[in-house]
């Protein structure tokens, strides 16, 4: 009963003085002077810029970890094939390597002067310094999360129901659309959401591809630092609370989309 409680009282004071406290004086400081500082914060063109920037990148990251995601879930758990566990390795890299490097790694791929990335400027796509760059960032940062979400969920489920649609004459598209999708929607939607929060909150690799252009490259996370360094405080605090504000939304967004049992 002690060590019970004991362990109660170590993981919640554990969690007070890691995240609450220091999530809880953000927002304090943030509404010390009402909502109005807030609001003029939030609504100025580069705060509303940095908001349709972040936006665009976490929308197309999601949308391409998404379509990865599932692929990649398919081939580890359905098929077999030489390098399977180095693919399984390479999906998990990203949870390993820090995401400076990964910012630093797309620089010298392709960036201006590099043979890729020279060849793609002179072709009109310039990808490091632009939204191209920031969405590669983003995608590679949040790589796993999807496909780690599904991959349990369709070991679990097994291949009996996919092989009896296919003795019934389904085509691999049917089959895939009316039985796998169903089976995986809970599972993918939580990858998807984790996704998003990961890549909404993104800095590092970003902070390097980007460039930090004002009202041109700059997301939300940029915006706070930013803002923070030009003593802009009310600034960084408002847009600092609204990606909290957005992260929670979306982590809550798991629980009402588990099923009900």
């Amino acid at each position: 009963m002690v060590t019970r409680y004991s362990l109660r009282v170590l993981a919640l004071g554990y969690l007070l003085f890691l995240l609450v406290l220091p999530v809880g004086l953000i927002a304090w400081r943030t509404f010390a002077r009402g909502l109005a500082p807030v609001l003029t914060a939030l609504t100025s063109p580069s705060a509303v810029h940095a908001f349709e920037v972040t936006l665009s990148v976490a929308s197309w990251a999601v949308v391409a970890n998404t379509i990865f995601g599932i692929g990649a879930a398919i081939l580890l758990v359905r098929h077999r094939f030489p390098g399977k566990r180095i693919l399984g390795a390479l999906i998990d890299l990203p949870l390993a390597v820090s995401p400076v490097v990964v910012g630093l790694a797309l620089i010298l791929v392709y960036g201006r002067f590099a043979p890729a990335g020279g060849w793609l400027e002179r072709h009109g796509l310039q990808v490091i310094f632009s939204l191209p760059g920031m969405v590669l960032a983003t995608v590679f940062v949040s790589l796993p999360l999807v496909v780690r979400a599904i991959v349990p969920v369709l070991e679990e489920l097994g291949e009996e129901q996919e092989q009896a649609a296919h003795t019934l004459g389904a085509t691999g598209w049917q089959t895939f659309r009316r039985i796998t999708i169903p089976g995986i929607r809970w599972a993918l939607a939580y990858g998807v959401v984790l996704c998003l929060a990961r890549a909404l909150g993104e800095y590092g690799a970003v902070a390097v591809v980007s460039g930090r252009l004002v009202g041109q490259t700059q997301t939300l996370t940029l915006f706070v630092e930013e803002r923070f360094q030009n003593f802009d405080q009310p600034a960084a605090f408002a847009a600092a609370t609204a990606l909290a504000l957005m992260a929670v939304v979306t982590l809550l967004l798991t629980k009402f989309l588990r099923p009900k049992d």
